[in-house]
Formats: C-alpha cells, sequence, structure tokens
C-alpha cells in the first residue's frame, strides 16, 4: 500500500487527546497510532487513523486561541444510512448541525454538515449509487 502524501493536521486548544479519543470512538477502521506529550501534558505530536484515513493532531504551544472554521471541512463518505446518522449524532453531541441530514439530489442520497464540539466542521456523505 502506497503511504499518503498529504496528511491533515488538526491544532486543538488544549482538548487534541480527547479529540482524538473521541473521533476514534465514532469511526470503524480507526486507531490512535501514538500520542506524545509535552511536561505539562499537552499533546506535542499526535498520529490517528479514521477509516483507514491518516491525520495527526498537536495541542497548540503557543497559548492562542486558532478556532477552526466551516471553510475548511473533513468530507467523509459513509457506507449507508445507519453510519451516516450514528456519526451525525456523535459528532453533533456539543456542537451544532450546519446542514441537517437529508437528500442532496444529484450528488447525494443522504448529506448532513456538522460543527462538533472541538469547533471541526465534517461534512457528512452518502453518494448517490450510478450503477
Amino acid at each position: 500500500m502506497k503511504s499518503q502524501k498529504i496528511t491533515t493536521f488538526l491544532m486543538f486548544n488544549g482538548k487534541a487527546e480527547e479529540a482524538i479519543n473521541f473521533y476514534t470512538s465514532i469511526f470503524d477502521q480507526s486507531e490512535i497510532n501514538h500520542v506524545y506529550h509535552q511536561e505539562d501534558g499537552t499533546v506535542m505530536h499526535a498520529a490517528f487513523t479514521l477509516k483507514g484515513q491518516s491525520f495527526m493532531a498537536i495541542d497548540n504551544s503557543n497559548k492562542l486561541d486558532h478556532p477552526f472554521t466551516p471553510a475548511m471541512s473533513l468530507f467523509v463518505s459513509c457506507d449507508n444510512e445507519e453510519e451516516i446518522n450514528l456519526v451525525f449524532g456523535r459528532l453533533k453531541e456539543g456542537g451544532i448541525a450546519l446542514m441537517p441530514l437529508s437528500p442532496l439530489p444529484p450528488m447525494s442520497e443522504l448529506f448532513g454538515w456538522v460543527q462538533d464540539k472541538y469547533g471541526v466542521s465534517w461534512q457528512l456523505n452518502i453518494p448517490i449509487s450510478r450503477q
């Protein structure tokens, strides 16, 4: 298998490890590869996998608030309605639905956009079958 050439790297404001644990509990084929901590307990570097896709994360060490924005989101292709409902519901806990789950023809059987409690924006999709 070829190694991934571009990896999404997320910077959290002191909640990186909590977020990583949350995300890996939601998606199948997910695991935490490593978490290295700084002396104060914050995350110096972490690598994790969601649905087979690699990600990295850190906690912001300069103590400035750098919020996430919906202008950059993670697009997830879900396998079925059960999965999209579960993932959307879990990500919405403490967050907000930017677009509720609904059909979005001609591209999506079901589509939703949610910003989670950490501020990360997720677009969830079941593509329309083109058979």
